[in-house]
């Protein structure tokens, strides 16, 4: 090309036309030893919409944390080089990454409501029962029930609009409660506002399929960690998948050392008062725990890693419940839980209801064979005790305070409890 130019400047007579051509640089090397400009290709990570449940919108949790998937600043653990796959479908929670500014990266959870194949029964139960086909738009399809019919006319969420849905956190709302709920719902801008104007169409079928599969998100926003609960905190969700602070789960720690146990103890303790007396006047129960219910940070620092099988009932309003209010089925009360579970009755939950649990299925492994003979006997007989459910000797406070006695003695202050040291050292406490 650069030869042709300058053959060119040297036949042409129109002096207009030389100077144009000499603009255009007649000198061969220039053109011809240029290097071809290469885009540079990032590597980029090919995200189904599929494995992240963004195909199932607005019948998932909410889009807050997307961008941070597709932005490559939330990372799994397996993404080493750009031909590696996304991790199985199939598993019900991930460990990965997070940065906020591409170079300092942090551990975070990336969990499922639910197994897959619960989703998927659910999504095959939605079409069948509604539409009466095996396949169909689960946003249409919930859209026509007659409970999401009255959300949208709803400018309040009220006890009747949540009346049979499976989560624990409803079996016993106060207006309260719901109207916390709506005010702290972190998947839409905050309004601060007690009433749904601010909630679109999406957003109202996205808080009700949320309460519906799985309150676990819920919780985590309305009772967020920088206040003092016992919760990791929430980052927000992209699907089906919900993001928020890694904690590893307490049974890694059942083979801990023995003062690792005793600390690990205290502060399950610690965790059952505060949900049973708090500045708010709510009052929190599990109906379950296992293995994987409470998490322990980097820092030593224990909390509830799994809230999905709490319930709450407001000691400040009560029940908004009427009798037989319960017993209201839909298909919302059915999306991964067998619509026949019993309900139950909020009378009916006692303060060391949650302890006893405990008792029975953690603290055993927990402590069990850790200590000398004289304080492991007093462990096991109380454990034995309180897992038989305390008897009429007196109530939950009073038998932790007495297991909390023993232990205390037992817990050493030093760095591998982060979230206490230095200041044990300086306390009259410990």
């Amino acid at each position: 090309m650069g030869r042709w130019i300058c053959c060119l400047c040297s036949r042409v007579a129109d002096p207009l036309m030389l100077l144009l051509v000499l603009a255009l640089g007649c000198k061969p090397s220039t053109a011809a030893t240029a290097s071809p400009s290469v885009p540079h290709i990032k590597p980029s990570y090919s995200f189904g919409r599929t494995f992240l449940g963004l195909d199932k919108c607005n019948a998932c949790i909410g889009t807050s944390i997307c961008k941070k998937f597709f932005k490559e600043e939330i990372r799994f653990d397996t993404w080493l080089s750009s031909h590696l796959k996304l991790p199985p479908s199939s598993l019900l929670s991930y460990s990965g990454n997070y940065t906020d500014d591409a170079k300092s990266w942090r551990l975070v959870d990336i969990t499922r409501l639910t197994s897959k194949y619960q989703h998927d029964r659910a999504d095959k139960r939605i079409c069948t029962s509604l539409l009466k086909t095996k396949t169909c738009s689960l946003e249409r399809a919930l859209r026509r029930t007659q409970r999401f019919q009255k959300w949208l006319r709803a400018k309040r969420l009220t006890p009747d609009l949540v009346q049979g849905l499976p989560s624990p956190l409803l079996r016993c709302p106060s207006q309260r409660l719901l109207d916390r709920i709506v005010r702290r719902y972190a998947e839409v801008p905050d309004a601060g506002s007690i009433y749904m104007d601010h909630l679109t169409d999406r957003d109202k079928l996205r808080l009700l399929y949320t309460l519906a599969v799985n309150s676990h998100p819920i919780l985590l926003q309305i009772f967020p960690d920088v206040e003092g609960w016992p919760f990791p905190r929430y980052l927000g969700s992209c699907g089906r998948l919900v993001v928020s602070a890694s904690t590893r789960p307490l049974r890694d720690f059942f083979g801990a050392a023995p003062e690792v146990a005793a600390d690990l103890a205290l502060q399950l303790l610690a965790v059952l008062r505060s949900m049973a007396t708090n500045d708010l006047n709510y009052f929190f129960y599990f109906t379950h725990v296992d293995s994987g219910t409470f998490g322990v940070f980097s820092n030593g620092h224990l909390f509830i890693r799994d809230a999905s099988t709490l319930g709450i009932i407001d000691r400040e309003e009560g029940s908004q419940l009427i009798d037989g209010q319960q017993e209201y089925k839909d298909i919302f009360s059915c999306l991964t839980v067998d619509c026949q579970a019993a309900f139950v009755s909020c009378d009916s939950i006692r303060e060391k209801h949650s302890l006893i649990m405990v008792c029975q299925d953690l603290l055993p492994r927990l402590l069990s064979g850790k200590f000398l003979p004289p304080v492991q006997e007093r462990i096991d007989a109380f454990l034995q005790r309180c897992a038989r459910g305390l008897g009429d000797d007196g109530g939950a406070s009073e038998a932790m305070a007495e297991l909390a006695g023993i232990l205390k003695p037992l817990r050493s202050c030093d760095s591998r409890f982060a979230y206490r040291y230095p200041d044990c050292r300086y306390s009259d406490k410990f």
